[in-house]
């Protein structure tokens, strides 16, 4: 099943706003909240229904039906798994045509037990991700009355691995450390390109996943917020920002930590693409209610009114949002998962070079972008900032720093 196209763009404007609030390393995935916003706004009225419908960038009389679509086809993506839970309050009666819209199989009840019902949400969470996220991104409180959480796990293996070696940076944030540092060379020069954007060039590297997934690296300049890289790695994704692509681009240095030379060979070669960047692995816990403009949920937030009519007859006001994040980023391929919820209350001998040949050389060494990307749709699932690379775990065993 494929996405409407006005829900992914929708969705990838939401990823492009929270965005622009990232300071300092961070790993997100608006694919994870929104359905969730959705489904909320289905039931809403009033300002908070005029909020969440800003929010989601849809008429909120569209967005469960879009929500549905959208994990239906989220949900036949190989190497993408989603969930959706409902958890209510024993007292609580849901209004059955809200209930309905959910996922089937996605309500329970909590228990009135505070420590066991956490305990039961956070092995939802742990099990919905593969243990990549070991627990719900809310606390449970004994006034809370329903948790609506989603969860999504997206695994993808490079066709071609990286080599593992190690990176000591000269220059820039990471100068002098230990890196695990993945290398890569290939003939194929589309791979990367260079971009124009109102803050400055980004050079944006694709790497591609076995399963229909490519994980876009953006490096931007260096005077560049990461939300501005980030936006235009956005842009990237879904071709509204024109990339001159690597076969294009002039000898020299033709974009952030990008180089297009000439190299001696020993036998006659195609342009190649030569890529060296690091390990990472990501983790943040978000507190949505810190940022409820972006989500939709300043207006939610007030305990002294009613906002979801169409959810239950009961009134309901938003007391926690969380989510809780993670991408690895290895030689192999790559790993993600995020949990959201809404709680109401190589070497050999010299060689004689005869020939030269054209070479990108690619140097992702200092802070940078990454989203993870649908192929076919462009959606993207998960974004982040990376300022802490794994370091090498052999040289810092061995003692140096």
């Amino acid at each position: 099943m494929r996405v409407a196209s006005a829900t992914v763009r929708a969705l990838n404007r939401l990823t492009a706003r929270w965005a622009g609030a990232v300071d300092g390393g961070t790993v997100f995935s608006a694919a994870g909240v929104w359905p969730l916003l959705a489904f909320l706004a289905d039931g809403a009225t009033g300002p908070a229904r005029a909020e969440l419908t800003e929010a989601l960038g849809l008429p909120a009389d569209q967005a469960a039906g879009a929500a549905r679509e959208l994990l239906a086809a989220m949900d036949d993506m190989a190497g993408l798994d989603t969930a959706v839970g409902l958890w209510t309050d024993r007292t609580l009666e849901l209004r059955q045509e809200w209930r309905a819209g959910l996922p089937a199989g996605s309500h329970g009840v909590l228990s009135g037990d505070p420590s066991a019902d956490q305990e039961a949400l956070d092995a939802w969470a742990v099990e919905r991700t593969g243990g990549l996220v070991e627990r719900m991104p809310v606390t449970l409180t004994e006034d809370a009355r329903m948790v609506l959480a989603g969860a999504l796990a997206l695994r993808t293996d490079w066709a071609r691995p990286f080599d593992e070696q190690v990176l000591r940076p000269k220059t820039g944030p990471w100068q002098g450390r230990y890196l695990t540092s993945l290398h890569r060379r290939g003939v194929r020069p589309d791979r990367i390109g260079v971009a124009s954007t109102p803050g400055g060039h980004v050079t944006a590297l694709k790497v591609a996943g076995d399963n229909g997934f490519d994980v876009h690296l953006v490096l931007g300049e260096d005077a560049m917020t990461p939300g501005q890289v980030l936006a235009a790695g956005v842009g990237v994704a879904e071709r509204t920002l024109t990339v001159t692509g690597g076969g294009r681009l002039p000898y020299g240095h033709v974009g952030p930590g990008l180089y297009v030379e000439r190299q001696p060979t020993v036998s006659p070669e195609p342009t190649t693409l030569d890529v060296t960047t690091v390990a990472f692995e990501v983790r943040t816990e978000h507190d949505l209610l810190a940022r409820h403009r972006l989500f939709g949920l300043t207006t939610a937030q007030d305990t002294r009114y009613g906002h979801f009519p169409g959810v239950s007859a009961d009134p309901l006001a938003i007391g926690a949002a969380g989510q809780s994040t993670v991408a690895q980023f290895t030689a192999q391929g790559f790993r993600a998962a995020s949990v959201t919820a809404l709680m109401p209350v190589a070497g050999s001998g010299p060689p004689q070079f005869r020939h030269e040949s054209t070479v990108l050389r690619a140097v992702l060494d200092r802070p940078f972008a990454f989203l993870a990307v649908d192929r076919e749709t462009r959606l993207v699932l998960v974004a982040g900032w990376v300022t802490e690379p794994t370091l090498h775990p052999v040289v810092y065993l061995n003692g140096s720093r």
